[in-house]
C-alpha cells in the first residue's frame, strides 16, 4: 500500500473549509476532518467533500461504550468516508465495536497517544509514572492488533518501533508533520514527512505546516511528491 498524504480542514465553519480546498486544489485528494469543523458542518459537510471526489478521514476519537461506538462507526461507513479513530484506550471490546460497525470499507485507526503529550503530562493524565512513551503506544498498538484494527495513529518518534513489532498488520497514521525547520505549534513529538515514511507510515497528516504556508497548494505539492517517492 502507498503512503497518502492527508491534509487537515481544522477550520471552524464550511465558509473557511471551502476557502481553504480552494487554494489547496486538487492536490487536497484525501482531506480530515475532525471535532471542530464537524460540530459546525456535520454529515453535509463529508457529503460534498465525497461527492467533490475527495477521500474523508473523519476524526472523532470515540471514547464511548462499545454499542454506542458501533453505531457511530457504522453511521461513518455509510457516508463513506475511508478513516475514523477510536481511542486505544477505550478497550478491546469497544475497539472490536468499532471495527465492526465500519465494515471493510472503512478503516479504524486506533488512538495510542496523543502528539500533544510527553512522558509526564501522560503519566499525570493517567495517574502513573511513565517509564517509556514508547513502550506506551506499543502496549496499546498491541490491544488495536488484537481488536482487528485497521491501523493506530501514533508519532512519528514511535511509528518505527510499531512497524518493527507489528509489521503490516497495522497502518500507521503519523499526526503532527512538519516541515524541516517549521514551527512545532502545540505538538510535543513531530517529524518531518521523510522521517514518517522512513519509519513506515502509512498516512501523513498535514496541517498547519501546509494550510498556513504561502502557498498551501504547492506545499502540498511537494510532500505528496517526498510521498510518492517514498
Amino acid at each position: 500500500m502507498k503512503a497518502r498524504a492527508i491534509v487537515a480542514l481544522d477550520v471552524a465553519n464550511v465558509a473557511e473549509a471551502a476557502t481553504l480546498l480552494e487554494r489547496l486544489g486538487a492536490e487536497a485528494d484525501f482531506v480530515k476532518i475532525g471535532s471542530e469543523l464537524f460540530a459546525a458542518a456535520g454529515a453535509p459537510m463529508v457529503r460534498q467533500l465525497r461527492s467533490a471526489h475527495r477521500d474523508v478521514f473523519l476524526d472523532l476519537k470515540w471514547h464511548d461504550i462499545p454499542n454506542t461506538v458501533r453505531n457511530a462507526a457504522r453511521v461513518a461507513a455509510a457516508m463513506d468516508v475511508s478513516l475514523v479513530t477510536v481511542h486505544a484506550s477505550g478497550g478491546r471490546a469497544m475497539l472490536e465495536a468499532a471495527v465492526e460497525g465500519a465494515g471493510h470499507a472503512c478503516g479504524v485507526l486506533a488512538v495510542t497517544v496523543l502528539t500533544s503529550f510527553d512522558a509526564a503530562s501522560l503519566g499525570d493524565a493517567w495517574g502513573r509514572p511513565i517509564a517509556s512513551m514508547q513502550d506506551e503506544v506499543l502496549r496499546l498498538a498491541d490491544v488495536a492488533r488484537r481488536a482487528g484494527a485497521h491501523g493506530v495513529v501514533c508519532s512519528g518518534a514511535e511509528a518505527g518501533a510499531v512497524r518493527a513489532a507489528f509489521g503490516n498488520t497495522l497502518r500507521i497514521l503519523v499526526p503532527g508533520i512538519r516541515l524541516a525547520g517549521g514551527a512545532k505549534h502545540d505538538q510535543a513529538r513531530v517529524v518531518t514527512p521523510e522521517d514518517a515514511l522512513a519509519a513506515g507510515a502509512s498516512y501523513l497528516v498535514l496541517g498547519r505546516a501546509v494550510t498556513e504556508s504561502e502557498d498551501p497548494r504547492e506545499t502540498l505539492a511537494a510532500v505528496k511528491r517526498v510521498v510518492s517517492a517514498g
